[in-house]
């Protein structure tokens, strides 16, 4: 919480504010100035009151299907200079099926990752959860493609920025594959991503925490603080196994995991 003399400077009204202007911001497809340009000493509790802000708004009439783990790898701290992950909210008008079209129209700046996806089977509530916890409760995995959007302009920034942005989420795209998570050892799972045929990047399960079920946990866990529980049904994005590659209108992004088949997306 901003704080100077002993007075809160990080008020509901500035959450309110900075939520409202981040939902115009995505309704319009036009991006404002980081929150920490004007708000510096933001911390992550103050980000997370502005997110709740936003989904409020963002969230009217839609249906919470699961939510995502951002920032989980070294990569995407690095790109984007942060040293922690941090959470958002996926909605039922943010899926595009495997092999659809994401139109770009619609986004500011996307960019697309690639991520192991967990189905749970079962309820997860923290705190005190581990990766096996996660694993039992997981119904199944699959491929997955996240594509992230900042309402921030040229994606400029920091972790409060991101957070408050509901990490910077946007659309995402799940495989047809469904592998039990006893099936295959996560962490080795290895990933090629590629853009219009050629090869982007690779990356392998062990970038999202060391493990993604590690991510699932730390995810849960977290929650646990404002008394939420991960859901039977939802969808969980455990965060990025390699850098996210920008896209533009006419691409098409296919990422292929081993022993978890492929999903692509085409972008119009």
């Amino acid at each position: 919480m901003l704080v100077e003399n002993g007075t809160s400077l990080f008020t509901p009204q500035v959450a309110a504010e900075l939520g409202e202007a981040l939902y115009h911001a995505e309704v319009s497809q036009r991006p404002i100035p980081p929150l920490t340009a004007t708000y510096p000493a933001m911390t992550a509790a103050d980000a997370y009151a502005v997110q709740q802000v936003m989904l409020a708004k963002k969230l009217a009439g839609r249906t919470i299907l699961g939510r995502k783990v951002g920032l989980t790898s070294k990569a995407m701290q690095q790109m984007l200079g942060v040293d922690q992950p941090d959470y958002g909210v996926l909605a039922d008008d943010m899926v595009i099926e495997d092999g659809g079209e994401c139109r770009v129209a619609d986004l500011i700046q996307p960019k697309v990752e690639p991520e192991i996806a967990f189905i749970l089977g079962k309820d997860l509530s923290g705190p005190g959860l581990t990766a096996a916890d996660v694993l039992a409760a997981t119904e199944y995995v699959t491929a997955s493609l996240e594509i992230v959007d900042s309402r921030i302009t040229n994606w400029q920034i920091k972790l409060a920025d991101t957070i408050a942005d509901n990490a910077s989420s946007a659309r995402y795209v799940l495989g047809k594959v469904r592998v039990a998570p006893n099936q295959v050892d996560l962490r080795l799972v290895g990933m090629v991503m590629e853009k219009n045929g050629q090869l982007a990047d690779t990356g392998a399960g062990a970038a999202a925490l060391g493990h993604p079920a590690e991510a699932v946990a730390w995810l849960a866990n977290k929650l646990s603080e404002f008394g939420v529980s991960l859901k039977a049904g939802e969808v969980i994005l455990p965060g990025a196994l390699c850098r996210a590659i920008e896209v533009k209108s006419g691409d098409v992004v296919r990422a292929e995991f081993a022993g978890l088949g492929q999903v692509s997306v085409r972008f119009v």
